[in-house]
């Protein structure tokens, strides 16, 4: 630095010296202050629009939401449709079936109304307490001559049958909308109203939901017809809290939601209030919509929250103006550099020398005949030679014969290009003892540069640098195939970064990654291959994170990424979020081309603990809780996390008893044929007969059963006892049914799996021909050579060739035309919605269309109204299944519902 005595602070900030300085740093700070209020406005606009997004989305969640409920109405009306008097144990079972605690959560039940004449009231009431319910009396008891009791109402809890017997028709309320029901032939909504079977202290508001049951089934035309003709009411109960809540806290959270009955806002309309905020006063958004909802107007209004605020508000405004501060103080601070700049030319004449005596390496400076005018110091104690000796030393009788004409070059290159240092030359040079030692040679051309005039050239004595190396490499703390740190190293950095975040309070980040279906790669592709994708899944990795951030292999596929510091949890999902991007594609290996995911466990340090080992169990509970999830995505660590591992191994045990108990069997659903109206087949389903829960569906289980491997023993199984029960079917005389089987892509990616076929097949006698396997659309995310020779053999062998959940994930239509399938089956998302929402009988109608394009048979499933029915025949589709005609069966109800079936007509 210069002496600033030279030129005093005070006299260079004068503005005759300095006002080109002072120009620049007002003229900028005052674009920065304009750049600080046009990101304030955008924020603001941003806001608004994030407000009004959430705003609108929850309309259409819960219009969403009602219009599932009625349907749900309009499935149990057409129940009495189809059965006409449907028994209390039916009505039990049915509700069972839709499983209402799962898939419609706010109802509170499914109930039924009669209509009852003055003179079938003791009749009716006796024959209901001969069915059990002892207490029934109809209340309260009016003036005739129809009374309308809740006859039904499940599930069957001590709260929904206290309204068991209560007439609805004479509370004005569920009058007005009965009537509407009844007339108007829809689902219609009462107005606000106090459940029967609420407590007191929980007198939340609720209403009720009818749909008119006419004898017959069918709707009369004109309203005489249907007052005349009317057979009672299906209904449901909702509670607007338990119906609101949930739809509220996934799009909304941080909005205050309320719901006025009637349109009206008044205490009294108050159909819900989430009671994040004041709707009054603190508030920067809001926003009014109106609800139609079974014949009622309600009115949505939203407003914004300080949380919502806090949440929406953007760091990037005062970063521009603090960025804006800082640049106009740099460019103060640069202009004023340039007006001390002839001061910089002074240079003091010691420099050089303080910096060779401190060297760890000799330094030599030569002239342009390349003799030696100056040694540093270190020569003395690397090489043993006095600086004086050196200078009158020939440079040649120093360097190995083999090495002096490389040293040459470098010397005329150096002064070729003055001022650049020249690459490194590795040679050998003896010290005083006449030992020859490797050193790295430098050249660097200053012989303009006062106090140095000449040659530079750096001697670094690699002896102890070759140990430092040997050292390290006995440590082995990196991993050989990919060049990560390995799990030792790792532990060590983990601990490091566990004591800072303890002294400094600021978070960091754990992630446990593992790769989905690696193992798969590398039974098929072979080690070679796997080896070659781990190597880029880790250059990969390497390029998602900073410097500072650490990534390691543990071992096999899994990998751990320790973000060092991270603000947030939210910081540490975008980086969850860049490496997911990052590593969800396609890749070449071996000549194959094969998709990868990765599955994320994430856990924050310290807030989940300050433990590594803990941390790192906490992290890989989240990946195995984000596999569940559907692979490809991460999961944050949560305590319940903890209890959900254990709760794990013991159905992992239980699971694995259960197979070895043979205590799984198989019920059957028919498919229809749509042109000749008949059963042509069957799907078999897996069922648990489970000691304590019952009959356990195989959604709650098949996913445990594919971790654990479990899921090859129970596909054989499965397969084993359909083919068993092909030969009863044909033995009772229904020789040309067809047995549907799902396969996981589990099982038919498995090295065995053509060979468990063809020997079930085999042992069980059965013909390939009356077979049909389905296969999820996932499995066309394999690699397509592996996957045309597996589908080519299984169609070798005669066997029906499925494709399941046809019109979702990434099915190709190269791939459709190029493997030898022979059916679809549209998914059931794509029919429940039919016809009410336009858009799902749109897409259902495409899919179709498509299938029938490529020369495939399409199958729909989930079939459960009429009203689908009728669309799916319009549409051309081929076959379908589903509630309507019948629920999943056991064996022997199978052959009862097909004699029913062959000895009439199934549909008109």
């Amino acid at each position: 630095m210069t002496n600033t005595k030279d030129l005093p602070l005070r006299q260079l900030l004068k503005f005759r010296n300095a006002w080109i300085a002072w120009l620049i740093f007002f003229v900028v700070l005052g674009v920065a202050v304009l750049l600080w209020q046009v990101s304030i406005h955008l924020v603001d606009e941003r806001t608004q629009a994030r407000f009004r997004t959430q705003t609108l989305q929850l309309k259409t969640a819960i219009e969403e939401r009602l219009l599932n409920y009625e349907q749900v109405l309009a499935g149990s009306a057409g129940l009495f449709s189809v059965a006409g008097d449907v028994s209390r144990d039916e009505w039990r079972v049915y509700v069972d079936k839709v499983d209402i605690d799962r898939y419609y959560p706010g109802i509170q039940g499914i109930g039924y109304v009669k209509r009852i004449g003055v003179r079938q009231m003791a009749d009716h009431i006796s024959s209901v307490r001969k069915e059990g319910v002892y207490n029934y009396l109809v209340s309260p008891l009016g003036t005739g001559p129809y009374y309308y009791p809740m006859v039904y109402l499940e599930p069957g809890t001590d709260r929904n049958h206290r309204a068991l017997g209560y007439d609805a028709f004479s509370d004005p309320v569920h009058r007005r909308a009965m009537e509407l029901a009844r007339d108007e032939a829809k689902p219609t909504v009462t107005a606000k109203v106090v459940l029967i079977q609420e407590e007191v202290a929980e007198d939340q508001a609720s209403f009720l939901m009818y749909y008119p049951v006419y004898q017959g089934g069918a709707v009369p035309e004109l309203r005489n017809e249907r007052q005349m003709m009317l057979a009672g009411f299906v209904f449901s109960a909702f509670r607007m809290n338990n119906l609101i809540d949930g739809i509220v806290g996934l799009i909304s959270p941080f909005l205050d939601v309320r719901i006025y009955d009637n349109g009206t806002v008044s205490r009294d309309n108050l159909m819900y209030g989430s009671n994040l905020g004041s709707l009054d006063n603190d508030f920067s958004f809001q926003m009014s919509q109106t609800l139609n909802a079974g014949g009622r107007e309600w009115l949505l209004q939203t407003r914004s929250t300080p949380a919502f605020d806090f949440l929406a508000s953007d760091p990037r405004p005062p970063i521009v103006l603090g960025s804006g501060i800082v640049i106009s103080v740099l460019l103060f601070l640069f202009v004023l550099a340039l007006i001390r700049s002839r001061l910089m030319a002074q240079i003091s004449a010691g420099r050089y020398r303080a910096i060779t005596e401190g060297a760890a390496s000799v330094t030599l400076v030569l002239d342009r005949a390349g003799q030696a005018s100056y040694a540093s110091p270190s020569s003395d104690e690397i090489l043993g030679f006095d600086p004086g000796e050196i200078a009158a030393l020939n440079l040649e009788t120093l360097v190995h014969v083999d090495d002096w004409s490389k040293l040459q070059q470098g010397f005329e290159d150096a002064i070729g290009a003055p001022g650049q240092q020249q690459p490194v030359i590795r040679a050998r040079v003896r010290d005083s003892e006449g030992r020859w030692r490797d050193m790295d040679c430098t050249f660097t051309a200053m012989l303009s540069v006062p106090g140095v005039n000449g040659v530079v050239l750096s001697l670094r004595d690699l002896t102890q640098l070759k140990a430092a190396q040997t050292e390290l490499h006995r440590l082995a703390f990196y991993d050989p195939l990919t060049g990560l740190p390995n799990r030792q190293l790792f532990r060590d950095r983990l601990n490091h970064a566990v004591r800072r975040c303890r002294r400094s309070g600021e978070p960091a980040a754990l992630m446990f990654l593992d790769l989905d279906g690696f193992k798969r790669i590398n039974d098929t592709l072979g080690h070679d291959a796997g080896d070659e994708l781990l190597r880029q899944v880790a250059e990969w990795l390497e390029g998602c994170v900073r410097e500072e951030d650490s990534v390691a292999r543990l071992g096999g596929d899994e990998f751990v990424v320790l973000l060092s510091r991270v603000g947030e949890s939210e910081a540490a999902g975008k980086v969850a979020e860049t490496i997911l991007h990052r590593l969800c594609q396609r890749v070449r290996l071996s000549e194959h081309e094969v998709g990868i995911t990765v599955s994320i466990g994430i856990t924050m340090i310290p807030q989940d603990s300050e433990d590594p080992g803990t941390l790192m169990k906490y992290a890989d509970l989240a990946m195995y809780r984000a596999k569940e999830m559907g692979r490809n995505t991460y999961q944050f660590f949560t305590p319940a996390m903890n209890i959900q591992a254990a709760r794990r191994l013991l159905q992992q045990e239980e699971l694995a008893a259960a197979l070895e108990g043979d205590r799984f069997v198989l019920h059957y659903q028919p498919k229809l044929d749509l042109v000749s109206e008949r059963v042509i087949g069957v799907e078999a389903f897996l069922r648990w007969h489970h000691p304590e829960k019952g009959l356990v569906s195989a959604q709650q289980f098949i996913g445990l059963a594919e971790e654990t491997g479990l899921i090859l023993q129970l596909g054989e199984l499965a397969l084993r006892q359909a083919c068993i029960q092909v030969q009863a079917l044909e033995r009772a005389g229904f020789e040309s049914l067809k047995m549907a089987i799902n396969l996981s892509v589990r099982q038919l990616t498995d090295a065995g799996f053509l060979d468990m076929i063809r020997q079930v097949i085999t042992e069980t006698g059965v013909s390939p021909e009356r077979l049909e396997l389905e296969m999820p659309a996932e499995l066309l995310n394999e690699d397509p050579r592996v996957l045309r020779e597996l589908l080519t053999a299984l169609h070798d062998l005669g066997v029906c060739l499925i494709l399941d959940d046809f019109g979702t994930g990434s099915c190709s239509l190269v791939s459709l035309q190029q493997l030898p399938l022979d059916v679809v089956k549209i998914d059931h998302r794509f029919i429940r919605d039919i016809p009410y929402n336009v858009s799902a009988t749109d897409v259902a109608s495409a899919v179709i269309a498509l299938a029938r394009k490529l020369h495939l048979t399409v199958v729909a499933e989930g079939v459960e109204t009429p009203q689908q029915l009728a669309f799916l025949k319009s549409a051309g589709c081929a076959q379908c299944q589903g509630n309507l005609f019948s629920y999943p069966l056991d064996e022997d109800a199978l052959i009862g519902f097909l004699i029913r079936q062959y000895e009439k007509p199934l549909m008109s």
